[in-house]
Formats: structure tokens, C-alpha cells, sequence
């Protein structure tokens, strides 16, 4: 990671999330939604932005009204948005997410084709790339042409300036074609990230074995990798590093909605390494970062809708301090 370089480059999706007014019913049944700004990408800047943190978004949104708006979105909540693009022929993206009754997500995305989804390579602000400190991504962008092309392109000029490549694979079945496709895309550029986070259920579907045990972890280790992470939810979080690993408790809260908690750990734990990358070989550091993190995702749980409940600094050591 290049000296003197703080910023946190995010690429990919940014959508309306339309979330019923009512937990625990399905999309059917809702009497009525709320919009919500959301994409997980996108959350990961404002989250690492929220936090004090030097924050960019590189993506395609549509020409309209949502577009606009979840333009303005990133530069209210200090987001440089000079990597965004407008496409006047497809629409900013739509996801219906039912919340459970027990807080768990279910999808339903209009996206044939969002402007997402209609990135190309020579609309990459190449610039704005160049200044990432960390260059994180999804696999959503991976999904359809031209935008994968335009994300393979994004990783190359991060990696060649010196930034670390981020990846949270953020899995979404039923955008994929088949599983089997999701699974050897998101594979597919497995072995350039340096940071690489997964939820359990992404680990169990990676790996088909329905286990968190460190030797099935490891069948998703590279050697170029200096750090890999599986989310627990309410029970914390993995680690592996080069030379060590182990594993962080999460907090215990009141949870209200799991939406972008995984998004503001990401952005939370991205935010430290990159203020002291130090933390990536030195194992009392990242157990003090990912214990910040966990705290992170587990006050974005507390209420409804990502970006909202995405925390301040202040609000995450209050958590730390009070536990």
C-alpha cells in the first residue's frame, strides 16, 4: 500500500432498496415500502466515510430521479462521487427486501439491465483509482458484460498503483444464472485480493461443506492473501493471517435489521488498516480492529436500513466501552 494514501475506493452497485413498513411479512402481504439507499458496495464508503475515513464510489446509476438521488446520497454523507456515471438509456436498480421475523433478508431485484450494469471500461475514472490507499469490490459486477470487464479493469489499475484489492464476494443467488455460475465467477478472481471477507453461509456455498472449522476455511486461503475473515453474525467473527489467526465475539444488541451490517464491518475494519497498515502482520492490532468492526455491524443492526443506522466513531466506542 502506497505511503501516505488513505482513501478507500469503492466499486460497483448502488440501488433503491424498497424494505415493507411491516416486519415479518412476505413481499405479498406488505401493506407498504419505504425506499431505502442501499448496494453494498456503496454502503461500504458511506460506512467508512461515517467513521471519519476518506471514502470514493465508482459506479454506473441511471439518469433519473433514483439516480440523482443516491448521488446526492454519497456526497451528503461525504463521499467523493466523482467515479459515478450516468446512463441515460437504463434505470438506477431496484431491490424489494423482505424483512423476516427474525430480522433475516429475503430479494426481489429488478435489474434487465440496471445502469449498473452497463459500466464500461473507458468510463473508469482512472484518476480517482489511482489514489486508493484499498480498492474494494463485490461479485455483483461480475455478473454482466460490459461492467465485468469494466471491474477486472478497475482491480488491474488499483493493484498496479499499489493499493490493496478488497473483496466481500456479497452473494446473491437469484441474480446469478445458476449456481454453479455464481460459484466459479466469484472464484474466478479469488487469488488477486489481499483481503478477502465472507459471511457463513457465502463459506458453505464456496466450499459446499456446511462447517466454520479452520480446515474448511483454509480450502478458501491463497497464499498472496494477508488476510481472510468469516462473518459469524451475532457470534463475531474469523480470522486468518499469514502467521496467525483466531477468532473476535461480537456485541450483544437488540436486533432490529441485518441489513448492511456485513457492509459496515467492511467498512469499519477497512477504515482502521488503512490508518495503520501495520495491523495486517501485527495480530494484538487486528484484534483491536476487528473487535471495532464487529461493534460497527452490530449498532447497524439496531435499527432499519443500512446507511442510517451505519455508526459514527463516537457511537462505536461508547458500544466497545460499555461491554
Amino acid at each position: 500500500m502506497a505511503a501516505g494514501r488513505e482513501l478507500v475506493v469503492s466499486f460497483g452497485e448502488m440501488l433503491i432498496d424498497f424494505v415493507p413498513t411491516v416486519a415479518g411479512v412476505s413481499l405479498a402481504e406488505a401493506p407498504a415500502f419505504l425506499k431505502a439507499p442501499g448496494g453494498a458496495p456503496a454502503n461500504v464508503a458511506i460506512a467508512v466515510s461515517r467513521l471519519g475515513g476518506g471514502a470514493a464510489f465508482v459506479g454506473k446509476l441511471g439518469d433519473d430521479e433514483f439516480g440523482r438521488m443516491l448521488a446526492a446520497i454519497l456526497r451528503d454523507n461525504g463521499v467523493d462521487d466523482g467515479g459515478v456515471v450516468f446512463d441515460a438509456g437504463a434505470r438506477t436498480a431496484l431491490a424489494f427486501v423482505t424483512l423476516r421475523a427474525d430480522g433475516e433478508r429475503e430479494f426481489m431485484f429488478y435489474r434487465n439491465p440496471s445502469a449498473d450494469m452497463l459500466l464500461t471500461a473507458d468510463e473508469l475514472n482512472v484518476e480517482l483509482i489511482k489514489r486508493a490507499a484499498v480498492f474494494h469490490y463485490g461479485s455483483i459486477s461480475l455478473i454482466a458484460e460490459p461492467c465485468r470487464t469494466a471491474h477486472l479493469r478497475a482491480m488491474e489499475i488499483a493493484k498496479e498503483a499499489g493499493a490493496l484489492l478488497s473483496y466481500d464476494p456479497n452473494l446473491r443467488e437469484a441474480l446469478w444464472p445458476s449456481r454453479e455460475e455464481a460459484r466459479t465467477q466469484i472464484l474466478s478472481i479469488w487469488d488477486q485480493a489481499d483481503i478477502v471477507k465472507v459471511s457463513e453461509v457465502e463459506l458453505e456455498f464456496l466450499t459446499g461443506i456446511d462447517s466454520v472449522e479452520d480446515d474448511v476455511v483454509m480450502k478458501l486461503w491463497r497464499p498472496t492473501m494477508k488476510l481472510l475473515l468469516v462473518t459469524l453474525g451475532d457470534q463475531g467473527c474469523k480470522y486468518y493471517a499469514r502467521d496467525f489467526h483466531g477468532a473476535v465475539p461480537s456485541f450483544k444488541v437488540q436486533q432490529v435489521d441485518t441489513t448492511g451490517a456485513g457492509d459496515a464491518f467492511v467498512g469499519a475494519l477497512l477504515q482502521r488498516i488503512v490508518k495503520d497498515p501495520s495491523s495486517l502482520q501485527d495480530e494484538k492490532k487486528l484484534v483491536e480492529s476487528i473487535k471495532f468492526a464487529n461493534a460497527c455491524g452490530a449498532i447497524t443492526t439496531t435499527k432499519k436500513g443500512a446507511i442510517p443506522s451505519l455508526p459514527t466513531e463516537a457511537e462505536v466506542l461508547q458500544l466497545i466501552e460499555k461491554a
